[in-house]
């Protein structure tokens, strides 16, 4: 068998291969897919759109035609990627309430506010808004460059050359490789108003346009409750986030009651899912303030909320919401586009108007400079038609004479070929006599508008006079009110949701095994002793808590999870297993559960006799996976936790050595995490157990037997010394398990 042919391998490393490769991509999707263009404001795919829709004569007094004629064209002659994502790139651009101004000119389903999905491209049409038209104004005039398509069979340009803002009028949003973009909509008055204002005023600073553009205008409405402060910085630097509010007003009823009404939703926000997200609030009864939502929509938004109780403060119930549930929103502002050259890079508002403006102006420059050859062009034809007007006899007489009129009349009159060319071509009405005095005319005219273009072309000063005189005419066109009331409000309180629980007493109770319960009422150890437990498993901790309680549960590895009163699993049974509510490793053992009061202090040891004090609120975790409280080293585990009284100032240690010592509280630190500081000092073993009282009322602890008594040890000055110190051995009677009690 004959070898393969390998002389067209290239040898090269395969790190340099890959990079190589991948740079070429990131750089294709950065900017032939997902950044928009700082000139045009489209995508690559929305211009694609545009252009084959006028290519295909589908303006705003044309008749609609099928959106899959359009998907066709757009993907068989410009866009050679997937059917679907083009007509969902279509449909964006006809929804009202994705874009501030479409584009696209919808009949059929187009999808709606719900979440609702288009219909197929087979049943809907569709044709170009006067808001396209006007991006796509001037393409005839040899205001942009255009370039090959993919396969090099068709033309298409490299950015719209209409006046109209449309990277910040309609927004966008793209993640490319690396780097994303998020730009909200806004007025498109209040742009025209900020440019006008730039033109004027090239060196205004960023925040003298906040006069005019106030904050991002949505499709959707809503309420910006954003300070104009927070507003101003991230338009001043490109980046920042806003925050949206749905519009929501308070209905009295007859007799007292009342309800919320929502009349627009924040941007981006699917109503239907809304709708979901509030049920599963009442259905789980995680907002227990309100009874039920309903939804009374037509054209219009109208979602109703009722409370449970006309008693309701309707300040907390829409606190709870805003908090709870998408009525409050987050857009992100990222003004990363592609500026003039093609390259990526984020910009603030000035700089993304300054850089639109730049090129309104090129494009201005260019069209004017494309009609003044195109008037030479006429001037010198009119040039020739006079000649020939005035010479007319000869002119007739060369034509029927000469086998070879054209350089003849060349050679006589000093014609060009172009003027002799359109004297042959003239039809015989046009030989008469009115004639010659509309070429005149005509000539005069050209003069004319070919001396202001001349002035118009050298003169910046002119040309940002006509820019401003046409952007004040394309605001009368387009421009509307404003939509998304501005409406400056403090951040969300911290709301007490323990208010909204019921509040009843339970005893909480974790087995051996890690299975958790909770009994209503408060026990007594004798009640919980006689409970019935899984084979081998037995009572480890028990207490009385409320419903409204939060505990912690303390794990040996120092992470410590947060569980809420109301939703522990009744006493049913056995229980659950803990662990269903929390992410603890089968391997970690449970070392203590405990109800938590924000101003509660704690006392932490590890086995290696390391400890430190925290307080309650630090030990609060918000998800499922806890939070790592101590941090323990190789080989040591969380042993000890234990709350502290208000009044305690001294510590008690004892090892596994049987060494006990008592020092000041005022040695140990608070911390809010960490691994603490040296309690006691072993040669062998660690620590057993440690507690924080009170030095005045010494140590008690039970004495062996089914005596019952206690023993209280006052006079601790034997044991007393400095933290970190090894201890002496306990007072005699104390029990032989080195534990405190």
């Amino acid at each position: 068998m004959a070898d393969p042919d390998i002389s067209s391998v290239i040898e090269t490393p395969f790190g340099s291969a890959l990079e190589e490769r991948y740079l070429v991509y990131a750089l294709s999707t950065i900017t032939a897919r997902s950044l928009p263009d700082v000139r045009d404001g489209l995508k690559p795919v929305h211009r694609r759109l545009l252009w084959a829709m006028r290519l295909l004569r589908l303006d705003p007094a044309s008749a609609y035609k099928k959106s899959a004629r359009v998907v066709g064209d757009v993907i068989g002659k410009y866009h050679p990627h997937g059917d679907q994502s083009v007509y969902d790139a279509m449909v964006r651009l006809a929804q009202d309430f994705a874009l501030r101004y479409p584009l696209v000119d919808g009949q059929g389903n187009f999808g709606n506010i719900d979440g609702d999905n288009a219909a197929a491209y087979r049943y809907t049409e569709a044709r170009l808004t006067a808001v396209a038209t006007q991006l796509m104004a001037g393409l005839d005039e040899g205001s942009v460059d255009f370039k090959p398509t993919y396969n090099g069979e068709e033309e298409e340009p490299e950015v719209f050359p209409g006046l109209f803002p449309n990277l910040l009028a309609n927004g966008a949003s793209g993640i490319a490789v690396g780097m994303a973009t998020s730009i909200p909509p806004h007025n498109v008055a209040e742009l025209i108003d900020a440019a006008a204002h730039l033109i004027d005023n090239p060196k205004a600073e960023d925040s003298a346009l906040m006069d005019f553009v106030a904050g991002p205008d949505f499709p959707t409405g809503g309420v910006l409750v954003d300070s104009r402060d927070t507003i101003a910085l991230a338009y001043a630097t490109g980046r920042g986030a806003f925050r949206l509010r749905a519009r929501i007003e308070v209905e009295r009823e007859k007799g007292g009651g009342w309800h919320l009404h929502v009349s627009e939703m924040p941007y981006g926000v699917q109503k239907a899912k809304l709708i979901e997200q509030i049920a599963a609030l009442i259905a789980d009864k995680k907002l227990p303030i309100l009874a039920d939502v309903k939804d009374e929509s037509d054209q219009a938004v109208r979602l109703i909320l009722e409370p449970r109780a006309r008693t309701v403060d309707p300040d907390l119930l829409l606190e709870s919401l805003y908090r709870l549930t998408d009525l409050e929103v987050r857009f992100p502002l990222n003004l990363n586009v592609l500026d003039a050259t093609r390259t990526p890079g984020v910009m603030s508002l000035k700089q993304a108007l300054t850089a639109w403006l730049a090129f309104q102006i090129e494009v201005l420059v260019r069209r004017s400079q494309v009609r003044i050859g195109k008037i030479d062009d006429r001037l010198e034809i009119l040039g020739g038609l006079l000649i020939a007007y005035l010479n007319l006899d000869r002119v007739i007489a060369i034509i029927r004479g000469e086998d070879e009129p054209k350089p003849v009349l060349m050679a006589e009159f000093s014609l060009s070929d172009r003027q002799a060319e359109a004297i042959l071509n003239m039809r015989l009405r046009s030989l008469r006599k009115l004639e010659e005095l509309e070429i005149g005319r005509e000539r005069g005219g050209l003069a004319k508008e070919r001396e202001e273009l001349e002035k118009l072309v050298a003169e910046p000063a002119r040309q940002r006079r006509r820019l401003k005189k046409e952007l004040a005419a394309l605001k009368d066109k387009f421009g509307d009110d404003r939509r998304t009331r501005i409406d400056e409000v403090a951040p969300v309180r911290e709301i007490d949701w323990a208010a909204m629980i019921e509040k009843e007493p339970i005893t909480v109770i974790l087995s051996q095994r890690g299975w958790i319960r909770a009994m209503k009422g408060h026990l007594a150890l004798e009640q919980v002793a006689d409970l019935k437990w899984r084979e081998g498993d037995g009572p480890f901790i028990h207490f009385h808590a409320q419903t409204t309680d939060r505990l912690a549960l303390f794990a040996s590895n120092g992470r410590v999870y947060t569980l809420a009163g109301d939703k522990l699993p009744s006493a049913r049974g056995f229980g659950e297993p803990v662990r269903l509510f929390i992410d603890l490793d089968a391997e970690v053992e449970i070392v203590q559960l405990v109800v938590v009061r924000p101003d509660m202090k704690l006392l932490l040891a590890s086995s290696d006799g390391k400890g430190f004090v925290t307080s309650g609120e630090a030990t609060l975790a918000e998800t499922r996976k806890g939070k790592q409280l101590v941090n323990v080293r190789p080989g040591a585990r969380l042993a000890v936790v234990r709350a502290m009284a208000d009044d305690a100032d001294a510590v008690a240690v004892i090892g596994e050595n049987r060494k006990m010592l008592v020092f000041a509280l005022t040695e140990l630190p608070e911390l809010g995490r960490g691994q603490g500081v040296t309690l006691q000092r072993y040669r062998d073993g660690g620590l057993s157990d440690a507690l924080a009282f009170k030095l005045a009322d010494g140590l008690s602890w039970v004495l062996g037997g089914e005596s019952g008594r206690v023993r209280t040890e006052t006079d601790l000055t034997s044991w007393r010394a400095a933290r970190g110190a090894a201890g002496r051995m306990p007072p005699i009677g104390f029990p032989r398990s080195n534990r405190f009690g």
